[in-house]
This record gives C-alpha cells, sequence and structure tokens, in this order.
C-alpha cells in the first residue's frame, strides 16, 4: 500500500508540468546589500535569508497580495478554525502539496502533512537550534515552554515526546492550543519561521540542513554560491496556485491585478540573487539595466533618484517606475534601563526621577530632523509611536512632547534634575557629583560612523559627554544587547505582522534576553501587554495600546526615530513590482516583458 502511495504521488509530481508552466525565458535579477546566512526559515532572521525561505518553504497562511489593509489568505491550509476565545486554533492542510524529490525521500516527492507543521513549530523550542523567532511561540503554545526546559536539563530535545498545544488530529487536520487567548497568532502562522519541514531532511542533513533546502514553494535552488551568488527556479511539482484576489486601494494596484487575474504562479522560471555589499555599484548595476529593481533606493542616490520626492526625469524617460517600499519599519534608540551592566552601574538605567529625565533629555537633544534630511536624504518620517501606520492601534494624531527636538528644554530639564557642569569643561557631572557619560554602539558602516558624528554634535549641544568604543558587526552587537552589554545603540524593526503587538512585545519583560534590547520591566506596563495579547482588534484594545505607547515616552527606555519611508525602482520590462508591508519578496506575482527588456540583458 505504501509502495501504491509513493507511486500516485510520484506520477502527480510528473504530471505537473504538462499544465501552464512558467516561462524560463523570464528571468528575475537583483542584487541584496547582504548576503544570505542560512536558508532555514527558524534559525535565521536577516533579509535575505528570509526571503529566499519564502518562496522555498510553504507557510499554513499567506497574505492578499493587494489588499491594504492587510489581510490573511489560506496558502498551504485553510483560515483556522478559532474556538476558546481566541486559545484555539484549527487547520487543514489541504491534500496532494508535494515536497520536491529529496534523497531523504529515496528521490521522490512526499506529500505534505499537518505532522511538518507541528514538527517545525517544535524546533522553534529546540535549544540546539537558537531560533531568533523563539519569542513567536515562548509562553504561548502549552506544553511548549516545559518541552524547551527539559531540552536544556537533558542535552536532547524530543520530537517524539507529546506537546499538549500541538495535537496531530489527522493526517491533515493540525490543532494549536495556547496558554492564553491570542487573536494575533493566525498571522505567525503566515510566517517562514512556521513555514513546513521534513523531518526526514532535517534528520538526514543534520547540522548542514540549512544548506540543504528541500520545500513545497514555487521556487527550488538551482545553483548557489555562498554569499556571492543564488538562483531559484521554479518548482516544477508546485500546486496549482491560480492568482485570485483583491484588486487593492489604487490605480496601480488595479492594474497589476488585471494582469494576474486567474493566472496560475509563478510566472518567471528564474530568480538570479547577485550579493553586492556597496551601495554605488549595486546603483550603477541597476542604472546599467544588469538587475530589474533595486529595493531599497540607496540613501546616497535617493536625491538623484528622486529629487524633491520625484522620479529623476532622465529616469522616467527611461522608462523606470518608483513604487513604495511598503515595509512597517521604525527606527529607535535603545537606552539600558537596567541598573547595573556587567556588574557595574549604569548612568542611563532605573526608574528614578533623574535617569528618567536624563533619557528624555538625551531624546529631546538629539537633531532627528538632520538624520532625516542628511543622513536619510529624505526617506523617513518623523515618528512619536513605535507604532506605524501600517499596523493595528497606530494613532496618527498623537504627538509625544517628550520626543520635540528642543536642546533648551533638555538642558532646563537635566539642570532641575542635578545634572550640571561643576568643573566648566563643558560636560555635566552626575547629580551626585560623579563624572558622567554614556557608551552609543554601533556597527562599522560610513553611515553608522556619520550618525556617530551627529550624536557627538547633539550631545555637545547639551553638555553630555557620549563616546563610541563599542562597534560590532551587527549580528554580534544584538548578542552583546540580547544579554544586557550595551548601554545604548540605534536599531530599528520591521513588523513581522499588521498587529502593534509585534512592537509592543520588545518592551515586554517577557521578551528581555530576546529582543527587549532596553531591559525595559515596567509592571504597568507588563500587565498592560498581558492584557491586550488576549484581546480581539477593537476599539478597547486601542486604547490600552495608547496607554502603552505614552509609557514608553513617559519612562523612555527609546527615543522613537522614524518611519521608514523609503521607495524602489522598477525597470520598464518588469510587471507586478508591489511590496507588500508583511509580506516578503513577491518573486512569484512577477512577469517579464521580453519585448521590451533589452537584447543580451
Amino acid at each position: 500500500m505504501a509502495r501504491l502511495a509513493a507511486a500516485l504521488l510520484a506520477l502527480l509530481f510528473l504530471a505537473a508540468p504538462a499544465q501552464a508552466q512558467p516561462d524560463p525565458r523570464k528571468v528575475v535579477r537583483l542584487a541584496y546589500p547582504s548576503a544570505e546566512s542560512k536558508l532555514d526559515p527558524a534559525a535565521e532572521s536577516d533579509e535575505a535569508s528570509g526571503s529566499i525561505s519564502h518562496v522555498i518553504f510553504d507557510s499554513m497562511l499567506g497574505y492578499d497580495f493587494l489588499a491594504r489593509p492587510a489581510k490573511l489568505v489560506p496558502n498551504t491550509a485553510g483560515l483556522p478554525e478559532v474556538s476558546d476565545g481566541g486559545a484555539t486554533f484549527t487547520l487543514r492542510v489541504k491534500p496532494g502539496i508535494l515536497f520536491t524529490p529529496d534523497p531523504a525521500f529515496e528521490g521522490r516527492p512526499r506529500e505534505l502533512v499537518a505532522a511538518d507543521y507541528a514538527y517545525a513549530i517544535r524546533r522553534l523550542f529546540d535549544p540546539k537550534l537558537h531560533s531568533q523567532w523563539l519569542f513567536l511561540v515562548e509562553g504561548k503554545i502549552l506544553g511548549g515552554d516545559a518541552a524547551m526546559r527539559r531540552a536544556r536539563q537533558t542535552g536532547r530535545f524530543d520530537y517524539d515526546a507529546p506537546i499538549e498545544g500541538l495535537q496531530v488530529l489527522d493526517r491533515y487536520t493540525l490543532r494549536i492550543r495556547l496558554a492564553n487567548p491570542d487573536f494575533s497568532f493566525p498571522f505567525v502562522l503566515a510566517m517562514p519561521a512556521t513555514a513546513a519541514l521534513a523531518r526526514e531532511v532535517v534528520e538526514r542533513y543534520g547540522a548542514d540542513i540549512a544548506f540543504h533546502p528541500v520545500g513545497t514553494g514555487p521556487f527550488r535552488v538551482a545553483e548557489w554560491v555562498r554569499g556571492s551568488r543564488l538562483v531559484l527556479v521554479a518548482n516544477p511539482g508546485y500546486r496549482e496556485d491560480v492568482f485570485h484576489g483583491d484588486r487593492g486601494p489604487d490605480a496601480a494596484s488595479h492594474a497589476i491585478h488585471d494582469r494576474l487575474e486567474g493566472r496560475r504562479l509563478p510566472l518567471a522560471g528564474r530568480i538570479e540573487i547577485h550579493v553586492i555589499d556597496e551601495a554605488q555599484p549595486r546603483w550603477l548595476a541597476f542604472l546599467n539595466g544588469e538587475h530589474d529593481y533595486i529595493r531599497p533606493v540607496p540613501e546616497e542616490f535617493a536625491n538623484l533618484a528622486l529629487p524633491g520626492g520625484h522620479l529623476a526625469p532622465n529616469l522616467a524617460r527611461a522608462g523606470m517606475s518608483v513604487t513604495p517600499d511598503e515595509v512597517a519599519y521604525t527606527t529607535y534608540t535603545t537606552f539600558n534601563t537596567a541598573p547595573t551592566i556587567d556588574g557595574k552601574p549604569n548612568a542611563l538605567g532605573g526608574y528614578t526621577p533623574e535617569r528618567i529625565a536624563l533619557r528624555r533629555a538625551i531624546g529631546m537633544g538629539f537633531r532627528i530632523d538632520e538624520q532625516m534630511a542628511i543622513l536619510d536624504k529624505g526617506q523617513s518620517v518623523r515618528a512619536y509611536t513605535p507604532l506605524p501606520p501600517s499596523v493595528s492601534g497606530h494613532d496618527p494624531t498623537y504627538v509625544s512632547p517628550t520626543l520635540e527636538y528642543s536642546p533648551a528644554k533638555a538642558k532646563a530639564l537635566l539642570d532641575m534634575f542635578g545634572y550640571v557642569d561643576r568643573d566648566g569643561d563643558g560636560y555635566r557631572e552626575a547629580p551626585d557629583g560623579s563624572p558622567f557619560s554614556f557608551e552609543h554602539a554601533s556597527v562599522p558602516t560610513l553611515r553608522e560612523r556619520q550618525r556617530n558624528e551627529l550624536w557627538k554634535k547633539s550631545m555637545d549641544a547639551i553638555g553630555l559627554r557620549v563616546t563610541f568604543g563599542k562597534v560590532e558587526k551587527l549580528p554580534e552587537l544584538r548578542k552583546q544587547a540580547q544579554l544586557g552589554r550595551v548601554q545604548s545603540f540605534s536599531y530599528g524593526w520591521i513588523a513581522d505582522y499588521p498587529d502593534g503587538e509585534n512592537f509592543l512585545q520588545l518592551l515586554w519583560k517577557g521578551s528581555i534576553g530576546q529582543v527587549n534590547y532596553a531591559m525595559f520591566d515596567l509592571p504597568e506596563y507588563n500587565v498592560l501587554f498581558e492584557r491586550v495579547k488576549r484581546m480581539p482588534d477593537s476599539p478597547a484594545r486601542d486604547a490600552l495600546i495608547g496607554r502603552m505607547v505614552r509609557l514608553i515616552n513617559v519612562y523612555s527606555p527609546w527615543m522613537v526615530e522614524t518611519y521608514k519611508a523609503q521607495n524602489i525602482l522598477v525597470q520598464p520590462w518588469l510587471l507586478n513590482y508591489k511590496k507588500h508591508p508583511f509580506d516578503l519578496e513577491p518573486w512569484k506575482y512577477l512577469d517579464v516583458d521580453l519585448a521590451r527588456r533589452p537584447a543580451g540583458q
């Protein structure tokens, strides 16, 4: 019987090419400014790895491509049945979806089943994986944390032991039970982090699994020179995926919809990804027609490409177009609020009035308008709340007085709380008379060196000494911040899903050691966060979120800075490019007008 089932699946796989297939002549070419790390969707969180993994591995749910506001739609499973007041989600996987053939399956395709998703979610709890996505499930799925604790004690995660919150009811049905209601949890099931991996493949390749991606998605890896070039080709066994969706809010979306409606995806047969670290060669390669789009327009060339916010005439004459990079992206500077760092007093930490006043004064003294104009090149807008416009809970009318740029008010606040210059050297001492300074950490890039100059200029103007001795590449800086060893650094967060809770959890006590780099632990805030997690989207929930935003600005664990407002340039022959705020690259929707692409390109 098993042999018969395998034979039927193989026939199904071989029959797929008889249907309408992607055109191998249609090649989409692009460059990333940083390399992919690992093609294991549960292990890595960098954008290049996530985008590539997203088209190889399938999540249970997805997003309607053109719908705004964002809307979840079925992908490999139907939308969940919600019960227990938002604590239980039952999903049914569509039969007949196939993993690409692999030696782990004896060279044959293997059907996707509910157990594959249960296994993928279990991996997030495995301590050996060190998943950066653990926060999506930790403290949420019944029994998951206990399984993780046992693994830490024994040195081995038992994938066969039952987890109360992950129940495979039958071949195609998965029931997920949470410790508490969480109406935003279905968004987690649309993320690459919970995409299906086959256990046989993971166990066959072991520690090398990230370099053997085997999925059910629209593309598969054909060539891979790590850190340099990666080629994806359309998966010949990909299921029938026909576009039917919302028309979107504007004329450009309507045109994309009309071109896609009723067509089988993907359209292009090949995606070529190059890694080009420096902005100038990446920009020149795009202008030369070597790449089909550039995302985003490098800040160094934003004024050339978009003078006054409009497409440059020479680019318009060449037929290029511009589209917003619709990411929900907030930038901020995080201040470590813990009382000590590595056992030594932290001059920025604590919740006493003088420490709160200090952090607020730093925020009011920073020249944010200069950052937006000089460093961001107009590719950002001022933010007063951590929640960007496309997530629930965003209040467009809210303006925080603690984020007003006012050196005079900053100096008055410092004077009031005892930060004064006692020795006449131009820098203020702490209220107890001891020398005062704080460390601002950064990554080793030209832009961050320029921002450090702006920090020094800003802090000198209000009499605070800032130093810049800690310079680390971003992965190491994040690790140190997780351990509470970074006093201050500028960072950003791109929304994982369209709920303000995704930003608010960055300052929740449960995220300390993960993404709460401020080490912020305010009881009132924590209680509000727990309430918000249990509520469906509603005006009452928005009101609680508003209270949390005000607490952030009052206690100032962050200096909220900007929402990124970057743009993407697209060549005239590339069709249908539109960036979704919460999805990754739209590669399966892209088409190439071969008649318009210049010969030889």
